[in-house]
């Protein structure tokens, strides 16, 4: 049985912000504050355009 996804915990490139993102989103995920792309979706994880902070379990 596969275990559930982890959501990670990104930092933004160009303000800052941390904001919390599913490892594997379906859409582009941008930043709450500035708009800046976090991630972006691969078919299966994303790839990063911010910094990784830590992984959270789901």
């Amino acid at each position: 049985m596969r275990e559930p996804s982890p959501f990670w915990v990104v930092k933004c490139p160009d303000c800052s912000t941390e904001q919390t993102v599913f490892s594997r989103p379906a859409t582009v995920v941008n930043c709450g504050v500035c708009g800046a792309t976090l991630a972006t979706p691969t078919g299966g994880r994303a790839k990063l355009r911010g910094e990784l902070v830590r992984t959270l379990a789901a």
